[in-house]
């Protein structure tokens, strides 16, 4: 994993520590539990800082790409215009539609399904689950 330099990576809970300072997490394993998911330990500590996040979402920050942080930054404009969307008057809507082609409805319903997460291809129902 590459791992990127000078990143701040959150820990949960307000503490973040840079990604290059981060040395090892290991999992809690007793006593976990909401806010006491991973050791993280870091250069210059003896003793490990406890983040409330997993160890896997904070391997995946720390090793995020530049592209990662693009798709983000185009996930959260594209909420940011869907929210706008959504204040726009019926008038407006009609006018847009009827004057411009530009069908406001459709394009919430586009942006909405590009923000959503991707189904699991093997994702089983809940009550398959207890067959």
């Amino acid at each position: 994993m590459d791992i990127k330099r000078d990143r701040m990576v959150s820990l949960g809970y307000g503490k973040y520590w840079r990604s290059d300072g981060i040395v090892g997490l290991m999992p809690i394993e007793d006593d976990r539990g909401p806010g006491r998911r991973t050791n993280v330990f870091v250069t210059g500590r003896a003793e490990p800082i406890v983040a409330s996040r997993t160890e896997e979402s904070i391997l995946a920050e720390m090793g995020v790409s530049d592209e990662g942080y693009q798709i983000q930054a185009l996930r959260e404009a594209t909420a940011e215009l869907l929210e706008v969307f959504h204040e726009f008057s019926p008038v407006l809507r009609r006018l847009l539609l009827h004057e411009h082609h530009f069908d406001v409805e459709k394009w919430e319903q586009r942006l909405g399904e590009l923000l959503r997460p991707a189904a699991h291809p093997d994702s089983i129902s809940q009550n398959e689950l207890f067959d």
